[in-house]
Parts: C-alpha cells; structure tokens; sequence
C-alpha cells in the first residue's frame, strides 16, 4: 500500500465565484435509496448529509460514467464507500454499471472477512471477560485491520470484480471496460483504491488557506512503471499523430484498441499484454484542517485544475449541490476552453468529512453579495462584463499551480483542444487471433 501520495498546493488569493444561486435554487435530486442485507444505505444518484453526487452525459452519445455511495457500509454505523466509475468502449455504459452494482459488496465481504481474521490473533486465555468483550467490539467494528490488510481487500476484490465480469454473459467486455476510483471512509481513516485515469482529491486548511492534496496517482500507459510492465508483456505504448500528447495502450500486431489508461477492469483483448485489474491503495488519516474529498471522472480533471475544484466545491452554497455545480462548471469550462471538442461525461461525489458548516457559509454569504453585484453590474454592461469574466479566468490560471501525482509534478494531462479525446479507439482487434485466455476460457464455458 502506498502513502497518501499527494502533491499539496496552497490556494493563494480569493477565487471569484460566478456561481449565481438562483441558477441552483430549485435543485433537487431524486433520492433512490436502496438497503443492502447488512443495513447499508445505497445510492446511485442524490445526496445525503456528508454525500453529494451528480453526473451528466456529455455530448459522445450514451452516459458511461456511474457512481454510487453506501453509507453505513458492511454494516457498521458511519463507515462510508464512495466510487466513481468511468466507462469506455462500445459497450463501456454496461460494463461501469456492472461495476458499480457488484463491487462495493465483493469489497464489503473482504473486509469482513479481514475483520474476522484479525479477531482470531486475540488470544482470549490472557483476558479477562470484560477485556475480552471490549477486544471482540474493537476488532469487529472498529479500525483493527492492518494497512497491507486493507491492500489486500481491495487487490483481492477488484480481482474477483474482473473475474466476474469476464463470465458475464450479458456484458460483452472484450473490447469495453472501465476505471474506478474508491474512498472507504472509516474513523479517522481514508483508503482510497484507484484503478485508471479518475481522480480523487482532499480539500484541507492550511493557515485559512485551502489546499488541494491528490490522493490517487492517474495511472496512464506512459508512466515508467506502467509502461515497463506493458513492454514486459509484448503490449505497446505511443501517441498517435492527431493525438501526440494522449499515449495509448495498443496489442503487438494491431493498432487497436488504444487505450488511454494501463489499468481497468475488462477489456480483456488487452489483458493479456500488460492491462491489469490491481488498484493502487492509499491510506490518510483524517485530521481536524480536511474538509472534504472530491472523486471524479476525467471529463471533470481534464478541464478543471485541482485547485479550481477545490474552490468550486468550498463556495458552494449548500452541500446538496456541490457536485451538481461542479459539473455544471466542468461543463462550461469544455465549451470555453476546448469550443471544436466533444463534451465528455461529467461524474463527481463530494464526501463532506465532517461539519464545515463555518466553510460554506462564509463562501455562500460572499458569493450571494457577489452574485448580486454580478447581477447589477450585469443588467448595466452586458458585452463588458462578459469579457471581464474571460480574462479574470485567464489570469486566475495563469496564478494556479495545480499538482499532477505521477512521473511530472508540475504538469497535467489535459484535453486537446480541437479534439474529442476518447479512452478507447473505435477499431476493434481481430477476435480469432487475439482472444484473451480469461475470455476465451469464459466462451468455452458458454459452449461457444
């Protein structure tokens, strides 16, 4: 398990808010709440008192971004799961939320099981029957599990995910799969399992300064690491000549299926030249400066810095509609930055770690006078105002030093401006040479 791998980067000055809250007033999600056999609170969209959750479809055809939350997860009161699912392939949608429905209860019962492993180390003849019961209630419920345990929960279920994805009859992976990127809230604890090109970032309060601080390395093919292991396993690594920026993931002999990430569930044609289905863990304990912790899709990262979500989601009026309001300006900043590209969906969960009531209500009593003086200057010089608004943007960029956790600290994998950058090329490799060993043995058992 590593660090909280992170790249801290204070905020410096006050970021204008052009968040207008008439524009939000009347937001109010569907709550679909579901219950689990264990009592955990299931949610695939809405919000809660610590979650808020939104995604919208971008402007490639089907949403394949997916989320879901569990509050009072594997059963214990206040433990949370969070994660964010990005699809890609043609049949990427299926495949997110085939991982969204079944993963966090795999992870869920490999961390009861660890739960239950760590209690029979107790040696219950030393104790004493009251010492003995406080022992039994800390190792079932509380944070007993050792660090490379928690490694081995998620290595072990995001295994046994990929395996049973590659079985599944109504969910053709062959040439579709998907990233993930988790938070397990327990306590005081943060561990966090990254799997693709998602992201997730804490908010935490330096000297009244927020600061934003990457949890989670975005795994692409170019990195040493990932690209030794693809090069080990005869895959192939390069950016195509429209794309030269955007290194892909491509099988020896065909240039296909170009994937833009060296981890992901599915896609099997890739399995077996270097893409894997292991999730990086990291681990933070929570201090009383952490304020919330956004997971994303890459259609939020790839337009806006880390520094610029960690403000969006502090100024937001209320916690309802906090991830709402950062997609909506991760969508308004494609259009801005990127006018000839496709709109790529927009996924985010903001897990709020405890009451910052004193956070949002000073950001929402400045944006409201803000939004007032907008409002007014705005009514008065429509065309200046709206070219003020564009260079203030520019020259806030110009101050921001956003963190990229990776092989280049100070550089970040944007878009391309021009292009509707796809995690997948559409050819496909040809399925009589190239067929994996995972689904090629799944085909046999399906008598095909």
């Amino acid at each position: 398990m590593g660090g909280c791998c992170s790249h801290d980067v204070s905020v410096r000055g006050r970021v204008e808010s052009e968040i207008d809250d008439g524009d939000y007033e009347d937001y109010e999600d569907i709550n679909d709440v579901m219950y689990e056999n264990d009592g955990a609170i299931v949610r695939v969209r809405g919000f809660s008192k610590s979650v808020s959750m939104f995604t919208q479809q971008g402007l490639k055809g089907v949403n394949q971004d997916s989320m879901t939350v569990w509050e009072d997860y594997t059963g214990e009161p206040g433990m949370i799961f969070c994660g964010v699912f990005d699809g890609h392939g043609p049949l990427g949608h299926k495949v997110s939320q085939f991982i969204r429905d079944n993963l966090p209860s795999k992870l869920s019962e490999a961390i009861k099981m660890a739960q239950e492993k760590s209690f029979k180390y107790y040696d219950a003849n030393d104790a004493d029957t009251e010492t003995f019961h406080d022992a039994y209630n800390d190792s079932n419920r509380h944070n007993n599990i050792t660090l490379p345990s928690w490694e081995g929960c998620f290595l072990k279920s995001f295994d046994e995910m990929d395996d049973h994805l590659a079985q599944e009859v109504n969910t053709d992976s062959y040439c579709s799969g998907c990233t993930a990127v988790t938070v397990i809230r327990q306590g005081d604890q943060l561990i966090v399992g990254n799997l693709g090109d998602s992201r997730a970032v804490l908010c935490t309060k330096d000297r009244d300064q927020l600061i934003s601080v990457q949890l989670t390395v975005d795994l692409k093919p170019e990195i040493p690491s990932e690209a030794s292991r693809i090069f080990n396993c005869e895959g192939r690594v390069f950016a195509a000549e429209e794309e030269p920026d955007v290194y892909r993931l491509w099988m020896p002999d065909d240039d296909c299926p170009g994937l833009a990430m060296s981890r992901a569930f599915g896609d099997f044609c890739l399995k077996d030249y270097g893409l894997i289905a292991a999730p990086d863990v990291f681990y933070r304990k929570i201090t009383e400066q952490d304020q919330f912790v956004v997971l994303a899709t890459d259609g939020i990262w790839d337009v806006l810095t880390n520094n610029e979500v960690v403000n969006i989601v502090a100024s937001v009026p209320r916690k309802s509609t906090a991830a709402k309001i950062l997609v909506k300006r991760a969508v308004r900043a494609w259009r801005y930055k990127y006018p000839g590209s496709k709109i790529d969906d927009c996924a985010a969960i903001c897990l709020f770690l405890d009451d910052h009531q004193s956070v949002l209500s000073h950001s929402q009593s400045t944006n409201t006078r803000r939004s007032r003086h907008h409002r007014s200057k705005h009514s008065n010089s429509k065309h200046s105002g709206s070219k003020h608004s564009r260079s203030h943007r520019k020259s806030e960029d110009n101050e921001t030093v956003a963190g990229k956790v990776g092989v280049q600290l100070d550089e970040e994998w944007t878009a391309l401006g021009g292009l509707a950058r796809a995690n997948s090329i559409s050819k496909l490799p040809r399925l009589a040479r190239n067929m994996s060993k995972r689904q090629s043995s799944s085909k046999r058992l399906l008598g095909s």
